[in-house]
C-alpha cells in the first residue's frame, strides 16, 4: 500500500473510510489527511485496539485503496 497516493487520494477516499470507523468524525478525518500514523493513533483512541489490530484493519481496508 503507497501511502503517498492514499494522501493524495484523501478526499475521495474519508466517505469509505467513515463509512468503515464511524466513530471517526469529520473534522478528525480532515486532521488525519491521509497520514498513516494519524489515522492508527485515532483508531486506537476510538476503539481501544492494540496496535497490532489497528495495523491489521488499516492494512486490509487500504489494501486495494492505492
Amino acid at each position: 500500500m503507497n501511502w503517498d497516493i492514499i494522501q493524495g487520494k484523501w478526499d475521495q477516499l474519508k466517505g469509505s473510510v467513515k463509512e468503515k470507523w464511524g466513530d471517526l468524525t469529520d473534522d478528525e478525518l480532515t486532521q488525519i489527511s491521509g497520514q498513516q500514523d494519524k489515522l492508527a493513533g485515532k483508531l486506537q483512541e476510538k476503539y481501544g485496539w492494540t496496535k497490532e489490530k489497528v495495523d491489521d484493519e488499516i492494512n486490509g481496508f487500504f489494501k486495494d485503496k492505492s
